[in-house]
């Protein structure tokens, strides 16, 4: 079964590679973004058929090691 998890940065917490990415597109000429956050997506193919037991799986691996749960929050998908 697929499954995503989507990590990003809590919000307070500073995003160095957003606001790099801000900058740069501001020097491309797109003036109307005012703020950039950058996350990663992880997509997970769980040997598993149960929905719930697929995505108890993933919220332990998110826990466990996929999110740094200090300064990172996530979320859990399984289309």
């Amino acid at each position: 079964m697929k499954v995503v998890v989507a990590v990003k940065l809590k919000s307070g917490v500073l995003d160095p590679q957003g606001k790099a990415i801000g900058h740069a597109l501001e020097g491309l000429g797109y003036d109307g973004v005012t703020d950039v956050r950058v996350g990663k997506l992880i997509e997970l193919d769980i040997a598993e058929t149960d929905r719930e037991k697929a995505r108890s799986a993933a919220e332990s691996m998110a826990k466990r090691l996929l999110a740094n749960t200090v300064v990172e929050s996530f979320e859990i998908s399984v289309p």
